[in-house]
């Protein structure tokens, strides 16, 4: 076991040993995933604890060989098969996939990506799954879900982006609809099946045991639909629906990025009457024809360019840090816009460890964010990073099955 060093080196925090017990120490999991939304679930499961046996073909999981490369490893593969035990089975071959059956037996949650055809083929369909072990919980990822038309579709959180509104919401008001450079969609999918695994395993589990596991059905279109829960919820249907407004939202101002006067950008949100009220008083504007045009929600929405326009110009005046410094003083909330050097080199960054080095046999250091949430008394904590090609097929077998 491992977590964080206090101290750090290279302003890096590496991993110690440590012996607190674990949220999900005891919960057995079956990683039949690929790619990278879902495998970040079982990797997830797996930072607080779970036993979490990831199953590749003998050839290996194709996130070994796509993407970025490193002094000939992968950094992907590193980051999302964390803390978990690989073993190498081929489930076209018989004995395998007998094998692989026993496992399933023991286990409490399967987590699976296939496709319809590998699913019916490997026997890995909820029904035969389930008939096989009662109370299993199988946590299935797919862009457009297990059932409905378009359930069969090729899909990717890029598609999930666009296809559920997200990517004509984003972007510069004059400009064309834009989709992250991030993977958004993979990761809100991923975090969605955390959810919903934690929750069956809740459900099964509250009554003593004797509940049966159910089927976790997650899409990447829904976990982006959340995000536009609020402009679905106060659009009324009639008229254009809501269209790009660069940083800005439709229900609040200010709240926008403000470019200061050395180059540097700074976010600010203070939407509020008070909050209004402090910073037209900052910016020299608390006059009664002031507050009577920008100090309540209702009036300031019609005239949102012009009080916007204000901020925009006293931050210009004046350099980040002398901004964010103003800002905070009355209690505004306002940020930096930081690279991946200044996330690394600050100080509340630091002082929480969020972010941790691991060590790969071949890459060496490696970047990673620590488990989040932060629990106090059984937290998350990353203990290796992804293993090699079938490196824990004797042991797996031998905890999981007493062969």
């Amino acid at each position: 076991m491992a977590d964080r060093d206090p101290a750090p080196r290279d302003g890096r925090w590496y991993c110690r040993p440590m012996s607190e017990a674990q949220a999900l120490s005891g919960v057995r999991v079956l990683d039949l995933t690929n790619l990278f939304a879902a495998p970040q679930i079982a990797a997830t499961l797996a930072d607080f604890g779970a036993d979490v046996v990831k199953i590749e073909p003998p050839a290996g999981d194709p996130m070994r060989r796509i993407g970025v490369a490193r002094d000939g490893g992968s950094p992907q593969w590193a980051l999302v098969s964390r803390n978990k035990r690989a073993i190498a089975l081929d489930l076209d071959d018989e004995a395998d996939r007998d094998r692989f059956g026993r496992l399933v037996e023991r286990a409490d949650v399967l987590v699976e990506n296939l496709t319809t055809k590998l699913l019916t083929r490997w026997g890995c369909d909820f029904d035969t799954l389930a008939a096989r072990n009662p109370r299993l919980i199988v946590t299935s990822i797919s862009c457009y879900g297990r059932r409905g038309p378009y359930a069969d579709r090729a899909g990717a959180g890029t598609l999930a982006e666009a296809f559920a509104g997200f990517a004509n919401l984003n972007g510069a008001a004059d400009g064309p609809p834009l989709v992250p450079s991030l993977p958004l969609g993979d990761t809100l999918a991923g975090l969605s099946g955390v959810v919903g695994t934690m929750m069956a395993l809740y459900a099964r589990d509250r009554s003593g045991g004797t509940e049966r596991g159910q089927h976790v059905d997650v899409t990447m279109i829904e976990p982006i639909l959340q995000l536009l829960a609020l402009p679905l919820v106060t659009w009324d249907g009639a008229g254009d629906p809501p269209a790009r407004m660069g940083s800005r939202v439709a229900g609040g101002v200010p709240r926008n990025l403000y470019r200061a006067r050395d180059g540097d950008y700074l976010a600010l949100s203070g939407t509020t009457d008070a909050q209004v009220a402090r910073i037209l008083t900052l910016l020299g504007r608390d006059g009664d024809a002031d507050r009577e045009r920008f100090g309540t929600s209702a009036a300031r929405l019609s005239v949102a360019d012009e009080l916007d326009g204000l901020v925009g110009e006293w931050i210009a005046g004046r350099d980040r840090a002398e901004a964010l410094q103003a800002f905070h003083e009355i209690r505004i909330p306002v940020a930096p816009v930081n690279d991946l050097a200044a996330i690394l080199d600050d100080p509340h960054v630091r002082a929480r460890a969020s972010v941790a080095t691991l060590e790969d046999p071949k890459m060496g250091g490696l970047t990673f964010v620590t488990p989040t949430p932060q629990l106090s008394e059984t937290p998350g904590r990353h203990r290796h990073v992804g293993p090699a090609i079938g490196e824990h097929d004797e042991e797996v077998f031998r905890d999981w099955l007493g062969d």
